[in-house]
C-alpha cells in the first residue's frame, strides 16, 4: 500500500523534534489532514501525527471508534493541541505506534486528561477522556508533536529492550501496523 509508504519509521530524527503551530487553516491543512486519515486508516491505527507523515506541524488525527474496513469512522482532526490538564491515577498499558512497527511497549500515563485545539473549521473545542483509548491517544500523539515518542517514556533498560526488539521486527519485515501484544 503507498499508503504505509507515507509513514515516518524511527530513528528518522523527524520524530524527536518538536512541531510548529499551524498559523492558519486553510484548504492545504484540510488537505493535509485528509490525506493523514487516508495513511491513519490504510495502517490500521487509532492515531497519526504530523512529524509520523513528515509533516513538522501540530496536527493530530485520531479516530478509536474505527475498528477496520466495514465500520464506522468517527475522526477527529486536531490543530495546535494542547493538553491543559493530564491527571487521575497513572494507569500501565501496551502501546504501538505506527513509527515503530512490530513492536509495543508498556507505557504508564495518567488516567485522565483535558485537551483543547482548533478543529478545521477553526473552532476552539476541549476534548476530555478517562480510562479509555482515547485518553491513552490523545497523550501519545500529542507527545509526537513535542517530539516526543512512547520509548522516551520507558526507562533505560526497557528502552534498550525495546529499541532491540523494534530493530530485530524491522529486519523481519514488520510493517505499519504491526504490533506485538
Amino acid at each position: 500500500m503507498k499508503e504505509l509508504e507515507e509513514i515516518v519509521l524511527s530513528p528518522d530524527p523527524r520524530l524527536s523534534q518538536e512541531c510548529a503551530p499551524i498559523e492558519k487553516i486553510d484548504d492545504e491543512v484540510r488537505a493535509l489532514a485528509k490525506r493523514m486519515l487516508k495513511v491513519m486508516y490504510a495502517a490500521d491505527g487509532c492515531g497519526l501525527a504530523g512529524p509520523q507523515v513528515g509533516e513538522m506541524r501540530q496536527i493530530v488525527v485520531i479516530d478509536v471508534d474505527w475498528a477496520g474496513k466495514g465500520s464506522k469512522k468517527n475522526p477527529y482532526v486536531l490543530i495546535n493541541p494542547q493538553i491543559v490538564t493530564a491527571d487521575g491515577p497513572e494507569v500501565e498499558g501496551s502501546e504501538g505506534c505506527l513509527s515503530f512497527p512490530g513492536v509495543s511497549v508498556r507505557v504508564s500515563r495518567p488516567s485522565h486528561v483535558v485537551v483543547r485545539a482548533r478543529n478545521l473549521d477553526g473552532d476552539l473545542m476541549q476534548y476530555e477522556a478517562a480510562d479509555n483509548l482515547m485518553a491513552v491517544c490523545l497523550q501519545h500523539e500529542i507527545d509526537h508533536v513535542r517530539g516526543v515518542t512512547m520509548f522516551d517514556h520507558l526507562a533505560p533498560r526497557a528502552r534498550a529492550e525495546a529499541e532491540r526488539a523494534y530493530e530485530e521486527a524491522l529486519a523481519a519485515g514488520a510493517r505499519p501496523g504491526e504490533t506485538t501484544v
